[in-house]
């Protein structure tokens, strides 16, 4: 008989809110999950896969990216990865916690934003490609409801380089889908985690469900475009915000 084998994610983003709800599904249901960020594995992480299964990456970074993809390479030694989650981004404020639009946000933290939240999906995607080829894999990128509105409190980088990524995702799945892949996005509007604030709250009236998502919700949907239930989507952006965007 046969024996089945383990499917393995790599993730990043993976330390808080929707990436640490989507590394416990995964879990849950025995993938392998390797996750990626700029900092080591800490000590006093409960994660039990440890170390051995964490890489990291300065995703601002091109070399950073190029190191770790070998790196990541290595982990899989030659095995199939079955997918790859491009959950982390950053939304940098002002000085005052403030929005940064178009005329006050300098130069190098464009380029931060778009290396994080835009380059380095692409740049994980394409050092992965003969891995995920042999896993026959989907690839998940996080974009926004920010992407396709002027939003409140996210700043012009931030929504601009989210609305690219989603316009990437396209590309992507055009490319990709002859190779076996599939590319789709998920856009999560308001979702509770440790950096809303308390106007996300009183925003929340302003939705049809009347509150904010859940990481859990976010990670069930991201669940979904990696699994059999979801083979013939590809080139998707699945919004997850309680109808915001209607």
């Amino acid at each position: 008989m046969e024996t089945e084998v383990r499917k393995t994610l790599v993730l990043t983003g993976a330390s808080r809110g929707i990436g640490h709800a989507t590394v416990k599904r995964f879990n849950a249901a025995g993938w392998r999950v390797i996750t990626c960020s700029r900092h080591p594995f800490s000590e006093h992480c409960p994660w039990k896969a440890g170390p051995e299964d964490h890489v990291v990456i300065d995703l601002s970074d091109g070399g950073s990216i190029e190191t770790g993809v070998y790196e990541l390479r290595k982990r899989l030694n030659g095995g199939p990865l079955h997918a790859l989650v491009n959950n982390a981004g950053i939304s940098p404020k002002s000085h005052n916690g403030g929005r940064l639009g178009v005329l006050n946000t300098e130069m190098p933290l464009w380029k931060q934003v778009f290396n994080v939240n835009f380059f380095a999906p692409m740049f994980l995607a394409r050092g992965l490609i003969d891995e995920l080829m042999r896993g026959q894999g989907s690839i998940v990128n996080v974009t926004s409801i920010a992407g396709g509105r002027v939003h409140p409190f996210a700043g012009a980088a931030y929504a601009t380089s989210k609305a690219a990524l989603a316009a990437l995702t396209r590309e992507m799945a055009s490319d990709m889908g002859p190779l076996g892949l599939r590319v789709n996005a998920i856009a999560p509007g308001e979702i509770e985690t440790a950096m809303i604030g308390p106007e996300y709250k009183e925003f929340a009236k302003q939705i049809p469900m009347r509150r904010l998502g859940l990481p859990e919700e976010v990670a069930k949907t991201i669940y979904f475009l990696c699994s059999d239930a979801s083979s013939y989507v590809n080139g998707s952006e699945i919004h997850i915000n309680g109808g915001q965007h209607v």
